[in-house]
């Protein structure tokens, strides 16, 4: 494995660790926190991420700071059904994996600070959108 791909693992790895076990237990309970609720692949759980995004219509979009190795974004490939709270509350969808979209210009239409931290923090960058019901 090269450098740079040392680098971005040790990143990664410290950045979700984090996440999972600092930012992300206190950013659930926000009351207006954005959070995608995926079922969990092994466990069947649900599992609540905070995210960033924006509603555009009837769908949600985001970027996934490391693509297919968010447990979320292997979650939704094992179960597409979703929920997401959006400003408090919570909305039925189906998401989908778009590794076509430029994930980059994605993000220039997305809350900006949200989208500066996904840019600075992440890598292979993977956008999603979530066609809502209701």
């Amino acid at each position: 494995m090269s450098r740079n791909a040392d680098h971005a693992n040790l990143k990664q790895r410290v950045v979700t660790a984090f996440q999972r076990h600092v930012a992300n237990p206190v950013l659930r309970r926000v009351p207006l926190q954005t959070v995608l609720e995926t079922t969990g692949r092994t466990s069947g759980l649900p599992r609540r991420t905070p995210i960033g995004g924006r509603r555009v219509g009837d769908a949600f979009w985001l970027v996934s700071e490391y693509g297919e190795k968010s447990h979320y974004i292997r979650n939704i490939k094992a179960d597409p059904s979703v929920r997401v709270r959006i400003r408090g509350r919570w909305h039925e969808g189906t998401a989908h994996l778009l590794p076509d979209d430029d994930p980059i210009a994605r993000l220039r239409t997305l809350p900006r600070m949200n989208s500066a931290a996904v840019r600075v923090l992440g890598a292979e960058l993977l956008t999603v959108r979530v066609d809502l019901r209701g």
